[in-house]
């Protein structure tokens, strides 16, 4: 895989990360206000059954908006928190860690018919939250973008310079398919904007390879030094 760096399209950096999510705001916010208006309209030619009907649907849309904003603020709440110093957190070994996220990820995978498989293994501690978060942002970026049979796989190393974890596909990181909505791909760029925030404020050098248009992975070291800050 190469190994050029490339800054990806998807992920918008500084104030245009909160620009892009306060902009995806009025889209839930629109349909939140559109559900609650259709739940006070009670038409007098239906019987209380429909009318019960229309306002539960209209309050399961009202919900489903709901929790879009939610997770947009968390977003936006994960990009500040990116650029403060990370807290003291309990150090765990980070094959173990990735593992776990691995295992996981691995149902969001299947369900998308894409294989997920981790090999290697390495000595490295780091505290586990940051990275955690890091990683399953990105790498749930690779899973999502890919196609019915595709493989994502990961390699996890280490030498005398730290930790390394190189993410490898088939069919590369589509950063837009025909099925995705402009709020998916936003998303899902703001996910790998913050990571990349955590990983390279902490020091650790993300990189993507195959192409900044069709990226096919990237690969993360973490420096000996710096695997207590990340």
């Amino acid at each position: 895989m190469s190994t050029s760096q490339h800054s990806l399209p998807s992920a918008p950096r500084g104030p245009d990360v909160l620009g892009e999510l306060l902009h995806s705001l009025s889209q839930p916010l629109t349909g939140l206000r559109c559900s609650l208006e259709l739940s006070l309209q009670l038409p007098v030619d239906r019987s209380i059954e429909q009318v019960a009907e229309q306002q539960q649907a209209s309050v399961a849309v009202a919900l489903q908006q709901t929790e879009k904003v939610i997770g947009m603020i968390q977003l936006m709440r994960e990009y500040l928190d990116a650029e403060q110093p990370a807290p003291e957190a309990f150090s765990s070994a980070l094959a173990p860690a990735t593992r776990s996220l691995i295992k996981e990820l691995s149902s969001i995978a299947a369900v998308r018919g894409v294989r997920l498989r981790l090999v290697g293994t390495c000595t490295a501690t780091v505290p586990e939250s940051r990275l955690r978060l890091a990683l399953q942002y990105l790498i749930a970026a690779m899973i999502e973008a890919q196609p019915m049979g595709g493989k994502v796989m990961l390699l996890l190393g280490e030498g005398p310079a730290g930790a390394v974890l190189r993410v490898e596909s088939d069919r590369g990181l589509r950063l837009q398919k025909h099925s995705e909505t402009s709020l998916q791909t936003t998303l899902r760029g703001v996910r790998i904007a913050i990571a990349s925030r955590v990983l390279e404020g902490a020091g650790a050098s993300l990189v993507f390879g195959g192409g900044a248009v069709d990226p096919t992975g990237f690969v993360l070291r973490i420096p000996c030094g710096v695997a207590a800050r990340v």
